[in-house]
């Protein structure tokens, strides 16, 4: 079973992802609260899995939030729920530790799916954002040609761990990659632990960022960009 909490300051919401959660054969709701001290509260006392984060919330903001989950000694994997798609937010959100980032819009028809590639270790982005972060990423500054300031962090990787890295980027998820390298989803999850380690990131997303705005990545048009599924 995928453990999860979910924190969001409206009933009414909470109650209808619940429905929706609840519903999911491997899917179990621990807890729910309505602020971001809930949301620490809640994660330490119940350890979940995943944790569903309203970003607008009436203390903690869902940035301060997630630093502080971030901190505990077993993190939940956090999957932001929010109605915005502003490259600002998304960002800041991402690159503080959220796996995923769902649209309120969306959260009904896709909240189980992005629910169950959180607890997989795979980010998931609703289009509107995964546009967002790729947009972002392409504009990065990248190296001249000829000069590799970071051929050291490359370096460390094999050539396997590139492929993968490469893929990753291009929002696969490690059953997609698997498929495609023809290997077991086992060696793709060891691949994805590596290049967490040696690239010292938290989360695909992370690693996405950096590969694709240092160039060790081709990324799909801008109409084809998907999260992580």
């Amino acid at each position: 079973m995928i453990t999860t909490v979910i924190i969001d300051d409206h009933p009414i919401v909470r109650a209808g992802m619940r429905t929706v959660l609840d519903a999911a054969p491997d899917v179990a709701v621990l807890a729910e609260g309505a602020s971001g001290y809930d949301a620490v509260q809640l994660a330490r006392e119940h350890r979940p899995d995943v944790l569903v984060l309203d970003v607008n919330l009436p203390d903690l903001n869902g940035l301060e939030a997630t630093r502080r989950l971030q901190g505990l000694e077993e993190p939940p994997a956090i999957l932001i729920l929010t109605v915005h798609d502003d490259a600002q937010t998304v960002m800041g959100l991402l690159q503080s530790g959220a796996t995923g980032y769902v649209l309120k819009d969306e959260a009904l028809e896709t909240l189980v799916s992005a629910v169950r590639a959180a607890a997989r270790g795979e980010s998931w982005l609703s289009p509107a954002v995964a546009n967002e972060v790729v947009r972002r990423a392409v504009s990065l500054p990248r190296p001249s040609p000829g000069f590799h300031p970071d051929r050291g962090d490359r370096g460390r990787l094999t050539p396997r761990e590139l492929e993968v890295l490469s893929l990753l980027a291009q929002g696969l998820g490690n059953a997609a990659i698997a498929r495609k390298l023809v290997v077991t989803k086992r060696t793709v999850q060891n691949h994805v632990s590596n290049i967490y380690g040696k690239l010292g990131v938290k989360s695909r997303t992370e690693a996405a960022l950096l590969a694709i705005g240092r160039g060790w990545a081709d990324v799909p048009p801008e109409e084809d960009a998907r999260g992580g599924r």
